[in-house]
Order: structure tokens, then sequence, then C-alpha cells
């Protein structure tokens, strides 16, 4: 009798410590800007600061991605580059910007420097910035995107490639990659759908 009255009385102050706990999360999340009565959505993100940007890739989890608001959206074929001004494979100089090539750099025609765009393909984007011109002639036939060799890699399958000048795939185009444009760039060139080089 005497133990069955001690159960009882732990078992109601586990249960009032819990629902303690409860009340205080609950508050805790209230106070860094969640509402209480929604619980916190989590998604798996990886971001890699380089240079004065931030290249965000986001990896399918099941869960919703979050909303973006594009001042453009569409799709196109991409194609990879990696310039930093070395001469190898190809290498025709420096990017445009005046800013190191980094991941997360893009290549567009038209669009005006520093324009932040999110590209997506087969479950995987990744969010960088126009620093740079380019492809040239292969814009001509609707290639109006070169993805800096880290983020190409990434959107074939999620993995990195083999070095900066070679993504370890087969693949040299990737067609219908979706890009939203999420904010334009006050750098020289074209708001607006993407146009041919020259």
């Amino acid at each position: 009798m005497q133990q069955r009255a001690i159960d009882t009385a732990l078992t109601a102050l586990t249960g009032t410590a819990l629902a303690g706990m409860l009340v205080v999360g609950v508050a805790v999340e209230s106070a860094h800007g969640a509402p209480a009565d929604k619980p916190m959505a989590h998604k798996a993100t990886s971001q890699e600061v380089t240079g004065h940007h931030t290249a965000t890739t986001h990896h399918t989890t099941g869960k919703a991605a979050p909303k973006t608001h594009a001042v453009l959206s569409g799709s196109t074929t991409a194609s990879y580059f990696w310039d930093d001004g070395s001469g190898v494979n190809g290498d025709t100089g420096a990017p445009a910007s005046g800013k190191p090539m980094q991941k997360g750099m893009f290549a567009s025609p038209s669009w005006p420097m520093n324009t932040k765009v999110k590209v997506s393909y087969n479950g995987h984007s990744v969010t960088g910035f126009v620093g740079d011109r380019g492809p040239g002639e292969p814009s001509h036939r609707g290639v109006m995107l070169d993805l800096d060799t880290y983020t190409f890699r990434t959107l074939v399958d999620g993995k990195k490639p083999a070095s900066k000048y070679d993504t370890g795939t087969s693949q040299g185009h990737l067609k219908g990659v979706k890009y939203q444009v999420l904010s334009w760039g006050h750098g020289a060139g074209t708001k607006g759908a993407p146009k041919p080089l020259g």
C-alpha cells in the first residue's frame, strides 16, 4: 500500500515536470518567432560562404521546400564552367564581375551581375549569383546558364565534382534546369527573359 502511494506520487510528479518542460519549450519557440500553434518546419540545407556570397544547396527531404518569391522563373539548358584566369582546360579568364571564381557563381549571357538565382534539377537545388558572362555561342542554341562545376555536379546527383575543371560525369549539358531569379543585381546587364550573348 505504501509502495503504491509512492508510485502514484512519482507518476504525478513526473507528469507535472514533463508538462512544465513542454510549456517552456513552446514559450522558447514562440520567443524565436515561431507561432506557438504551428510546428517548426525543418529542412536539410548546407551552406558554404565563399567570398561575399553564400551558395545554398537544398536536398529533397520529403518535407515542403521553403517558399521563394521569384521575380522571374523558367527553364533552360545549362552547361558548366570554371574560369579563374589560370588558363587551365580552356579557361577563358577571370570572371567578368571581378569577383573570384567560386562555388555558386553562374554565368548568364544577359542578366545583371550579382543577380541572385536559384536553380533546380533532379530533386536538387542550389542558390547562387550571376558573376560572369556566358555561355557564348551556345546561348544562341538555347543554353542560357553556365553553372560552376560544383553546382552542376550537385544538380546531377548531389555529389562533388572530380576537380574544379571536371564535373566527374559524362554530361556536358542539363536540359530542363529550372531557374528562379530571386532578386536582380545592380551590375551591368538586362532584367527579364535571358537573351543570347552579343
